[in-house]
């Protein structure tokens, strides 16, 4: 959810990064675990937002990218970032997670809007989608969810 709160925040502000992310934490209460997972997603999708819009673009049938809810075009793009390139999290999750918050932040038809869209880009993900693959990298901080 932090990670989906600062995105949404950094479609109407683009300043530093950087600074953007000690503003951001200094209103809120994250355990270091927490705070580096978020950060993780949050710099991973800042590095792939062009390609990521440009998926979820083709996924959207008749949808421009731009004219979507801010919070669904987010949690989208987080969602869409974890399935591409968190292999430590299993895309099933990561629908999951994005239609609940969907749901929680935007409404039901959000849910079921977001939840068609990572459908189909579930089809493209070239792994499992229920299982985790083994990641070698210690700075991992989220465990993966069976």
């Amino acid at each position: 959810m932090w990670a989906v709160q600062f995105l949404f925040q950094r479609d109407f502000n683009q300043n530093d990064l950087a600074e953007a992310l000690d503003d951001f934490w200094l209103e809120r209460k994250a355990g270091p675990a927490l705070r580096t997972f978020a950060e993780e997603l949050i710099r991973g999708v800042e590095a792939h937002k062009a390609d990521l819009d440009q998926r979820i673009q083709q996924l959207a049938q008749h949808w421009n990218v731009t004219r979507m809810g801010a919070v669904d075009r987010n949690v989208m793009r987080v969602a869409l970032f974890e399935m591409l390139h968190r292999e430590d999290i299993p895309p099933v999750v990561s629908i999951n997670e994005a239609v609940e918050l969907a749901k929680e932040l935007s409404g039901d038809e959000s849910g079921k809007f977001v939840n068609g869209i990572l459908d189909r880009a579930a089809k493209e993900v070239s792994r499992p989608t229920r299982t985790v693959r083994a990641v070698n990298d210690p700075s991992r901080t989220k465990p993966a969810v069976p």
